[in-house]
């Protein structure tokens, strides 16, 4: 066998542009030091239409407004905090007032 079938696969032939397997350039450092500081843990967001027992309605463009961007896209439930349920809801009900016109498509 030769050399190179040899080198195949332990990664160890740095001809085909892998990366070199030395130590790393300014790694000595590295776990040196102090910790940060442990991140905040925030409320949990409810669900308003849940928590209020609001209901989603396409004829109020006013409350759907308050899940839309300014450019009229629909915010996420990580975002506004909404439940699966809802947002589901929610979604069709702004699909349905953009086809009313009662909500922009777009925003410029």
């Amino acid at each position: 066998m030769s050399e190179d079938n040899q080198n195949e696969g332990t990664g160890q032939d740095n001809s085909d542009g892998a990366r070199p397997s030395g130590p790393r350039s300014g790694g000595q450092d590295r776990g040196s030091g102090m910790r940060p500081p442990r991140r905040t843990f925030y409320k949990k967001k409810v669900c308003k239409f849940c928590k209020n027992g609001l209901e989603v309605d396409y004829k109020k463009p006013d409350s759907l407004r308050r899940f839309i961007t300014e450019r009229g896209k629909i915010l996420p439930r990580r975002i506004t905090g909404t439940c699966a349920k809802h947002q589901r809801m929610l979604t069709t009900e702004v699909k349905r007032s953009r086809a009313l016109a009662l909500l922009p498509f777009v925003t410029k």
